[in-house]
């Protein structure tokens, strides 16, 4: 089974589901002493087996497939469904488009997308938002997979550990995109990065992977020092030249630095880290469906925004470090964070 001591760079880029992780990007990081990854969260069977042979036939390198541990869902009272499509429908660029309440199921079946992995195995797999089933990892331990699972805090570490699964990704308050917590019913710590990992390192022997505002070699170093084993690296990919992100998405990393990042509902109906934009502010305190059905309902926003160049309606996913994002091919990145990682500067 995978262990992390076998890594060039103890460095995961980070599974990013919508679009930013490309073949070319994640064989690119396991072709240069990396791990690659794919965010699965809404692909279909065939979209994953797809994507997993091409990158295959691109590196021998680690591959990880993440998926999202989806939570049973219900629609609102018709009052709060009407009063939230009325709020997307009074954005600026709405015109002339139809949003309208997705129908059951809400969210793929999670057993149905891990039939690809089980064909064709990656050496990773790792789940964001909960736990899977137990039967889910045995049987990827049965085909030699090593599993992972996000914690936010050291209860959800607790849990993971007894769950069996092989190591943990620590997410720090500062990472973009989703928050991993179990439970949105509940107050989420907001833990920093360094606190957590401290906190984790208290409750379990599990191998620790550090997740949020990790940047460069120094960020790398500093995590290892503190005991992690490896770290989880996103938004410092997401400008390298074979990301998938949109144009715009790139051109407010590398040049919107004032704008800062928040967290939103707004997109997903779950707390996530982005660059601020005007959809982000119209929609503050507004009504929002529940996750993942506010995704689905807000699809022909992003799409609509995609079509017209308009990154003030994108989901621009970013961590805290994005104003550190350096624009070069994911080659080049990962041989600067092994030279940073190696240098006497520390």
């Amino acid at each position: 089974m995978f262990q992390f001591s076998t890594l060039k760079i103890p460095v995961i880029q980070a599974p990013m589901a919508g679009g930013p992780n490309t073949p070319e990007l994640v064989s690119a990081v396991a072709n240069n002493g990396g791990i690659g990854s794919f965010g699965f969260a809404y692909n279909t069977p065939e979209k994953i087996a797809h994507d997993i042979t091409t990158t295959k036939a691109l590196t021998n390198g680690p591959i990880n497939a993440n998926f999202f541990i989806f939570q049973p869902t219900e629609l609102p009272s018709p009052e709060i469904q009407s009063s939230a499509l009325e709020e997307l429908l009074r954005l600026p660029i709405m015109k002339d488009v139809t949003i309208s309440i997705p129908k059951e199921p809400f969210f793929p079946d999670i057993n149905t997308q891990l039939e690809a992995i089980w064909v064709n195995p990656t050496e990773i797999l790792t789940f964001h938002f909960g736990i899977p089933s137990q039967s889910i990892i045995k049987k990827a331990h049965s085909l030699g997979i090593a599993v992972g699972i996000t914690a936010t805090n050291s209860d959800e570490a607790v849990a993971i550990s007894k769950a069996n699964a092989d190591f943990i990704v620590t997410q720090g308050i500062e990472a973009g995109g989703h928050r991993g917590v179990f439970n949105t019913d509940s107050a989420d710590n907001d833990l920093p990065l360094n606190q957590l990992v401290e906190e984790i390192l208290k409750v379990t022997n599990l191998p620790l992977v550090a997740a949020g505002a990790i940047m460069d070699g120094h960020d790398i170093n500093n995590a290892l020092t503190l005991g992690a084993s490896a770290v989880q690296m996103g938004t410092a990919f997401l400008s390298c030249h074979e990301s998938g992100i949109t144009t715009e998405h790139r051109q407010f990393i590398l040049h919107q630095h004032s704008r800062k990042t928040s967290f939103t509902k707004a997109f997903s109906g779950r707390r996530a880290q982005g660059i601020n934009n005007e959809f982000m502010k119209l929609m503050s305190d507004k009504p929002v469906l529940p996750f993942p059905i506010q995704n689905t309902v807000t699809g022909p926003v992003r799409q609509l925004a995609n079509k017209l160049n308009n990154g003030e309606y994108q989901s621009l996913w970013a961590g805290k470090g994005y104003d550190r994002a350096r624009p070069m091919p994911t080659s080049q990145l990962m041989l600067t964070l092994h030279n940073e990682m190696h240098s006497g500067n520390r």
